[in-house]
């Protein structure tokens, strides 16, 4: 209703009169924005006519009112309201004579409106108080008692639950969030963040936050939030608040990451949008080397890159005139310290900075010839013109001979460690570098030969022992050292086995002092880097055959002596280049594959780890069949189907022990408890962390047939339990890749599923204290196992529950019982849906040994309380009728559980309205072949005879009730009636079964006794149900203290 017809009623008088006249002013604003500032002068005369006597604000008041009653917000609405609050803010103006209260008493009645209990009516009021705060003067004539009651109702608002509501609220706060006193208004604000589900409110809270230290976290923090608005304001707040230097290096680097990999490419232009034009032009003053210092390039390289890259595509940045890599082979004066035969040093920024840019440059040359080659006439001219142009442009930017680029990178080289960053960015410049020369390839040869001879970087201890710096394993300490040396070697020798000739005959020199057996610790390292860089970078052993140093050779003579070394890193660095060459080999060497396995089974932990490694990937290679021939292992018995590991002590296994499978000593390394590894970095190198990807990789690869099925449960059940257990919490990495495995294993096939049900008992047994040879403890070692137990167990469930990939399995496995009501086919895929599932639990209850202990209590409980959440279709209809034989031993199980039992009756209507035939029974052959399917023990006899029982609590011993006490029993819902009348023990339930004979004459009972109460009410029913409801708190404290017990 628009505000002049809600008003014409008001009545005659000064305060109606004046209330017409703004409804009406009103009405115009609402059709069109243009016309406020006009309305805004017209409001202002019918006020200043009014005398300011008090009556206008009453009218006021009046003809807003209608506002508050919309229950829906229309454009009209919010113009009218707009126009409110515009006038309210410039009303308070000295100017406008702003003493005379007006803006006060509108506030306090804005206030009264944002604490009714009507919804629109508290939305508008907060509407209208934050539009009128943002538009406040600074010169306003307000008094401090009217802020501060205020700010006390928005605080109010915020925790409303209207989302809407609350993000007026806040942002009504958030020009009072900047004052020196605050009053918890930040605070409260970064809890409501943390808390808040609403992404609007969520990004309203965003930009309402003003710049501090404490607030620029949980800035930072929202851009990582899972709504596209929220990040987006993040960047925006970041962008507009805060300045460059107020943020750590590693806040710059987390936020530029974020932002330029985000998916949504809103926020990618906003974070561009504060790259470019506030940091780099703002604070940098275009100077991209300026910002990458603020980035610390030698840390975060990535992120470095990412930010060149972005800024090139952008077209913000190009090559200035007179800026080349050439200059710094001129002499300068000035910085003699940092000047090596008259060439420059290099900063790291710098370094990073011409690599970008000659790739770029060197991309779009080549994008460009592409072009011309593939057009014609005019335009493949222009095409060829801009790649000469840029080749050109190439050409002037890089050294103008290979000698000069030598030099420059021999310069830093020699500068010491802290050049190491940067003679790298300059050795991936020589891929851009022409070669064909004669003369330039033998400079470059030579080159590359004192760089795989340069001895390794160490450091030496206070007791004067050698300390290698860097992983160990590669050239140079550092793997993207040794790919970039790999990368130059390759380009300056690309003929075909070139590559490898050049570097074997390395290979050949480095293990003279190796085979006299005169080598240290460092020289051994040394030989074998340079040795796996060669097998790292070879695709075929052929083009070893011919070279300074064969295969066999480097086997023998180099890398099993290497392997038997007593130091550490010399072992790991062995172990890594032999893994590398049965990876080349079409089938594994047998000594080979000896080493491996002894080093695994016998060294130190850093060493185990490494041998882990390599078998995993030489498994998952040649696959295990071939590993184990390798040593001489016969193959199985087709016929025979594996169905359990070989349990290995590894503490205890001789090296001559080679009848033992691959896989057999690889997962027996899961029940090794002494592994030792470091929480540091990545924890990457530790064996449980190396067995669960390696694992999960074999359960997803499809080129091992000869691993049996029921192998896949026992590894599906050992990652399960590594994934929830208490022990490896802290490896990060390993709790990554297994929520990685899980999210898309059981989606990938039907057999998958299989597994996925087949594996949900054993790991149950495994992980419930108490039971099945587990260890017990303190209850709250027993509690918190439990609840482990139970979090694998739903998580298990909701793996059987999900969709299939392939679109005819997941069409056939996420039909619900609704979808084929009315279908008639029978299926038998119920192994590998929730059927099998809930058969596997429900008999794994009745036939669980330890029934009446606690724990076995406890294990009923847990099973159960899964099992109902377990869906059926009526497509299968054998395990429906197996089910409804089954699901009363549930419940003689947990009889004790009022509310389990209720979910339990639910699930046995559910299913008798599935089942086809109700009253038919399954035959027990069809049973046999259900658990035999299921890989279940037969012999079990189902009952389809007995009810669940509505409510299992067991009555308790006390005198008769007089006749009252059972009217007014009777007088309660039917759920009460059985409760009190079905309150036996389980075994008289389960032998006396209800009969709807019973139940009719029980309902007429119930219905009789209902009416004389309603006839009879007196006062002492109300003491009869009082003493009712003591019995029953009394009969539900023995139940719960009973639950937990059993928990």
């Amino acid at each position: 209703m628009a505000p002049a017809a809600a008003v014409a009623s008001a009545g005659a008088g000064e305060s109606a009169r004046l209330a017409r006249e703004v409804a009406r002013v009103l009405d115009d604003c609402r059709a069109s924005l243009a016309v406020h500032q006009r309305k805004l002068r017209e409001l202002a005369a019918i006020r200043a006519a009014s005398g300011g006597g008090g009556c206008f604000l009453p009218a006021f008041c009046v003809a807003v009112t209608p506002l508050f009653d919309l229950a829906r917000r229309s454009p009209g609405s919010e113009r009218a309201a707009r126009f409110v609050a515009a006038f309210a803010s410039a009303s308070a103006s000295s100017a406008d004579g702003g003493g005379d209260g007006f803006l006060e008493g509108f506030i306090r009645f804005l206030m009264t409106a944002s604490e009714a209990a009507h919804r629109p009516a508290r939305l508008r009021a907060c509407q209208i108080i934050s539009e009128i705060i943002m538009r406040l003067p600074d010169d306003a004539e307000v008094s401090d008692d009217i802020w501060d009651d205020l700010i006390d109702a928005m605080k109010v608002r915020v925790q409303d639950k209207i989302p809407a509501i609350r993000s007026f609220a806040v942002r009504a706060l958030s020009r009072f969030a900047g004052d020196g006193e605050d009053g918890g208004i930040v605070d409260l604000f970064l809890e409501t963040l943390d808390n808040e589900q609403n992404a609007e409110v969520r990004k309203t809270i965003v930009l309402s936050l003003p710049p501090s230290n404490a607030t620029l976290e949980s800035v930072i923090e929202s851009t990582h939030d899972v709504s596209e608005l929220v990040r987006r304001a993040a960047y925006s707040v970041l962008s507009a608040k805060f300045p460059l230097q107020s943020l750590s290096i590693k806040q710059r680097t987390t936020v530029l990451h974020r932002g330029l990999s985000d998916r949504s490419a809103s926020v990618n232009n906003e974070c561009l949008k504060m790259l470019k034009d506030q940091w780099l032009t703002k604070y940098c003053g275009g100077d991209v080397i300026a910002l990458l210092r603020f980035l610390d390039v030698e840390t975060y390289e990535s992120v470095g890159e990412s930010v060149m890259v972005v800024l090139l595509k952008d077209g913000a940045l190009r090559v200035q005139d007179g800026h080349s890599i050439r200059q710094y082979f001129a002499a300068n004066g000035e910085n003699e310290g940092e000047q090596v035969s008259n060439i420059q040093l290099m900063d790291a920024e710098v370094a990073l900075y011409w690599k970008i840019m000659c790739k770029n440059l060197q991309a779009e040359a080549q994008v460009k010839g592409s072009e011309a080659a593939t057009t014609t006439g005019a335009e493949a001219a222009v095409y060829a013109s801009e790649a000469s142009d840029t080749n050109d442009l190439l050409d002037n930017v890089l050294p103008s001979t290979i000698t000069d680029y030598v030099a420059l990178v021999k310069a830093h080289l020699s500068a010491g460690p802290n050049y190491q960053f940067t003679s790298r960015q300059l050795l991936l410049l020589g891929e851009m570098l022409e070669f064909s020369d004669t003369m330039n390839r033998k400079i470059a040869s030579s080159f590359l030969h004192e760089l795989l001879v340069r001895p390794l970087e160490h450091e030496v201890d206070d007791d004067g022992n050698q300390i290698a710096i860097g992983d160990g394993v590669s050239l140079g300490g550092d793997k993207e050292w040794a790919k970039a040396v790999a990368e130059l070697a390759k380009k300056v020798h690309s003929s075909v086995g070139e590559f490898e000739m050049v570097v074997s005959a390395v290979v050949e020199e480095l293990a003279i002092p190796c085979r006299e057996r005169t080598a240290d610790f460092m020289q051994w390292m040394h030989c074998l880097a340079v040795t796996g860089l060669l097998l790292e970078n070879t695709s075929t052993l052929r083009n070893l055959q011919v070279t300074a140093i064969g295969p066999s050779q480097l086997l023998h003579s180099l890398l099993l002596p290497a392997a038997k070394q007593n130091h550490v890193d010399v072992q790991r660095a062995a172990l890594r280049c032999l893994c590398l060459l049965g990876l080349l080999e079409n089938r594994p060497n047998a000594e080979l594959v000896k080493q491996l396995r002894v080093s695994f089974i016998n060294g130190p932990d850093l060493v185990s780890a490494m041998a882990c490694k390599s078998l995993i990937d030489l498994v998952t290679w040649h696959g295990p069949q071939e590993i184990d021939q390798a040593i001489g292992i016969e193959l199985p018995d087709p016929s025979y189907k594996k169905s359990q590991f070989t349990q290995v002590d590894l503490s205890e296994m001789n090296d001559d022990d080679l009848n033992i499978n691959v896989l057999d000593i690889l997962f027996s390394g899961f029940h090794k408890d002494d592994w030792e590894f470091s929480l540091e970095g990545d924890n990457h190198d530790n064996v449980p962390t190396i067995l669960g990807e390696g694992f999960a990789k074999i359960l997803l690869s499809e080129n091992f047939p000869s691993i049996p099925s029921d192998l896949h449960t026992v590894i599906l059940s050992q990652l399960i339990r590594l994934y929830f257990s208490e022990e490896t919490k802290e490896l990060e990495r390993l709790k990554q890749c297994l929520s990685v495995f899980f999210q898309h294993y059981p989606a990938l096939s039907d057999k998958h599923k299989s597994s996925i049900c087949s594996a949900f008992v054993p790991v149950m047994r495994a992980m419930w204290p108490g039971l099945y040879g587990n260890a017990g403890g303190s209850p709250h070692v027993i509690s918190k196992r439990r609840k482990l137990a139970v979090q694998a167990s739903r998580f298990m469930v909701q793996m059987v529950q999900t969709q299939l990939f392939s679109t005819e399995s997941m069409d056939q496995a996420s039909k619900s019982p609704e979808s084929v009501s009315g279908s008639a086919d029978v299926s038998n895929s119920f192994n590998i849906s929730e059927e099998g599932l809930a058969i596997r639990i429900a008999v794994e209850v009745a036939s669980c040994p330890d029934k009446k202990t606690a724990a076995g209590k406890a294990y009923a409980l847990a099973l159960c309380k899964v099992a109902v959440l377990l869906r059926f279709r009526q497509s299968e209809q054998k395990a429906i009728k197996c089910m409804r034989g089954l699901i009363n031993s549930l419940a003689a199980s947990v009889a004790s559980d009022k509310e389990l039992m209720k979910e339990l009756a639910q699930m046995a209507a559910r299913l008798r309205s599935l089942d086809a035939c109700p009253d038919k029974e399954l035959p027990q052959d069809e049973v046999e072949a259900i658990f035999k399917e299921l890989g279940l023990d037969g012999g079990f006899k189902l009952d389809t005879n007995q009810a669940v029982p509505l409510t299992p609590a067991v009555r308790p011993v006390r005198p008769p009730a007089p006749s009252r006490r059972r009217a007014r029993r009777a007088a309660s819902s039917s759920d009460e009636s059985d409760e009190n009348e079905v309150n036996l023990p389980a075994a008289s339930v389960n032998r006396v079964p209800a009969t709807p004979s019973m139940s009719a004459a029980r309902s007429q009972r119930a219905s009789k006794t209902a009416a004389l109460s309603k006839m009879s009410a007196k006062p002492t029913a109300t003491a009869a149900s009082s003493g009712e409801s003591d019995d029953q708190s009394d009969l539900t404290s023995d139940e719960d203290s009973s639950g937990e017990d059993s928990s």
